[in-house]
């Protein structure tokens, strides 16, 4: 590039995101860019959106709007929308957002680099047309593998699926080698945490959710590159992964072999300079024991569920296109608890389903009281353009959702402080994560995930602590979710306990 540009990219939504936003840094680094962590510092601002719901989508034009006001009053001269809601909408968004400069579809990653050129020096790109990125691959998921390493079809946070790909010399540090992932990375924190894909796409059909369609089908990533990535993410001095992906529990479905998560989990925990693997997204009808031993016996795997119930009531997960009931979860749970009693397990709830009785509701409340969870989401159903559910009978007035919503939300603060209070007394290993003046020493046990899990204070910690160490502590207090630890000592030092 013959002249400095300056790029800032701003992720909302979930970890997916966070992945998919590092890719775009390092092939954008790669190709010279600057990046810069303010919007208003940068030539141009990338929002990365968030498309699952309706919540996420206003975050995601908020966002947007915030960037285009930077335009003019300073260095910002130019907003583009990525992500899954610019995948989702195309020329829809464009069209109802003219604050943005350009939408770009996933499509544009691998040449994002001439897409900001051309926006910078006033050209103009066409928005896409959504389509259904599941009919852009086989139906059989071995086909499917075979027809993505062709490179046909972009899948963001599989690079280039290409063994082919080509070689580039000279990356900038920070970035991923060639050597390592065949998707070059850029990460955009100094965070001791990272995620890593394990696929993309899913092949269920959760009546209410879109994802799948604009996700596409489910991929899994070559183990040969999540392992690679992980190591090079380990030289860049993260402590613990978190594995993610639409669906876990369907890795390598498409690589021949549904037990693959199980025999790569104990070569990650190998890797050095990794003390921790966390796995995420877990569909309860899918797990299987293998998966199970592997999650609360593999030396360095933390012993966490991230179960997607969705609902306890039969009726209404059927409608939902899923399958279970209380006593099957409950079940579930009693199997995981008596091979590790201190497990972390968490999950989400969609509470005012089209047809959802307060029989069903109340089915939902004796599931979140018997379950122990330590963390739970709730969210209030509401049509998503595209979904089965959207065309249902039964749908519930937006005050009876609400209600519904306030109701269940109470009880599951209330089941997971229980939950909390639980843990006082017991013995817990925390990664740092922040030290600062006004909240001290800040980090997570290991039933607690990144943000959505709570956190743990840690009290009297070891002089000279510093985050991404290993702390052994004593629950002293919880609260809500969070709690309060006194440490004993640095893992791995001598401790005069």
């Amino acid at each position: 590039m013959s002249e400095r540009r300056t790029v800032a990219l701003v992720t909302l939504g979930c970890a997916r995101n966070e992945v998919d936003s590092e890719e775009l840094a390092g092939r954008l680094e790669a190709d010279g860019w600057e990046l810069v962590h303010d919007a208003a510092d940068a030539d141009i601002a990338v929002v990365n959106t968030c498309g699952f719901v309706e919540a996420a989508k206003k975050d995601s034009v908020d966002a947007l709007l915030e960037a285009s006001d930077l335009k003019g009053r300073g260095r910002t001269q130019a907003v583009v929308a990525v992500g899954c809601m610019a995948e989702r909408y195309g020329k829809e968004l464009a069209e109802a957002l003219p604050e943005a400069d350009a939408v770009l579809g996933f499509d544009d990653y691998a040449d994002i680099t001439d897409r900001l050129q051309t926006i910078l020096s006033g050209g103009q790109h066409t928005s896409h047309a959504p389509r259904d990125r599941r009919k852009l691959l086989p139906l059989s998921p071995v086909e499917r593998q075979q027809a993505a390493d062709g490179g046909s079809v972009a899948v963001p946070g599989h690079g280039e699926a290409s063994a082919a790909a080509p070689v580039i010399e000279d990356l900038p540090e920070g970035v991923a080698p060639a050597s390592g992932p065949r998707m070059l990375r850029r990460r955009l924190d100094d965070s001791p945490v990272a995620s890593v894909k394990l696929a993309s796409g899913c092949d269920r059909r959760c009546s209410f959710c879109a994802i799948p369609a604009f996700r596409g089908s489910f991929l899994s990533r070559r183990p040969s590159d999540v392992l690679n990535e992980t190591r090079w993410l380990a030289e860049q001095g993260v402590r613990e992964v978190m594995l993610v992906s639409e669906n876990n529990t369907s890795y390598g479905k498409d690589l021949g072999d549904i037990r693959l998560l199980e025999t790569m989990l104990p070569e990650l925990a190998a890797i050095e300079g990794i003390d921790r693997v966390r796995v995420s997204y877990l569909q309860p009808a899918e797990m299987r024991p293998g998966l199970i031993d592997a999650l609360t016996s593999t030396p360095g795997v933390m012993p966490y569920f991230d179960l997607s119930f969705q609902h306890s009531a039969p009726d209404v997960l059927r409608r939902m296109r899923r399958f279970g009931d209380t006593d099957r979860f409950l079940g579930l749970l009693e199997q995981i608890r008596a091979k590790a009693p201190e497990a972390g397990a968490r999950s989400n709830f969609i509470v005012g389903f089209p047809g959802e009785t307060e029989a069903d509701l109340a089915e939902l409340e004796r599931f979140i009281t018997h379950a122990r969870l330590d963390a739970i989401g709730v969210f209030g159903y509401s049509d998503e353009d595209g979904t089965e559910a959207a065309t249902y009978d039964g749908k519930l007035p937006e005050e009876v959702v609400a209600e519904r919503l306030a109701k269940i939300g109470r009880l599951a603060e209330e089941m997971t402080s229980q939950r909390a209070e639980e843990r006082i007394g017991s013995a817990v290993t925390v990664l740092v994560e922040s030290i600062d003046e006004e909240d001290g020493v800040v980090g997570r046990a290991a039933h607690q995930a990144p943000e959505t899990d709570g956190c743990t204070t840690l009290l009297g910690a070891p002089e000279g602590v510093k985050v991404g160490d290993l702390v052994e502590a004593k629950v002293v207090a919880s609260e809500g979710v969070d709690l309060i630890a006194e440490a004993i000592g640095c893992v791995g030092a001598e401790v005069d306990a």
